[in-house]
């Protein structure tokens, strides 16, 4: 199934992209999207514990169902003050 990914400040510059498509196994979970890519742009395992994860607008779990054509965002820490 394909997926749209949108990432946000370094994770974009990781990705070296806004947004793209990944195509991932039915069934997958959020945490598969996040392997798959890290699998092509390896920096990206780095922030694995520090980056969030929003599925359709929404905060995910990584264990989270995908669906056919689901939005999922990568959303680093944010700071401020």
């Amino acid at each position: 199934m394909r997926i749209r990914v949108v990432a946000f400040a370094r994770l974009r510059e990781i990705v070296n992209a806004a947004e793209t498509e990944l195509e991932v196994r039915a069934g997958a979970r959020a945490g598969d999207a996040f392997t798959a890519l890290a699998e092509a742009y390896p920096t990206l395992e780095d922030h694995r514990l520090s980056t969030r994860i929003a599925c359709n607008g929404r905060l995910v779990a990584p264990d989270y169902a995908l669906h056919d054509g689901d939005e999922i965002a990568l959303l680093p820490p944010v700071g401020g003050g």
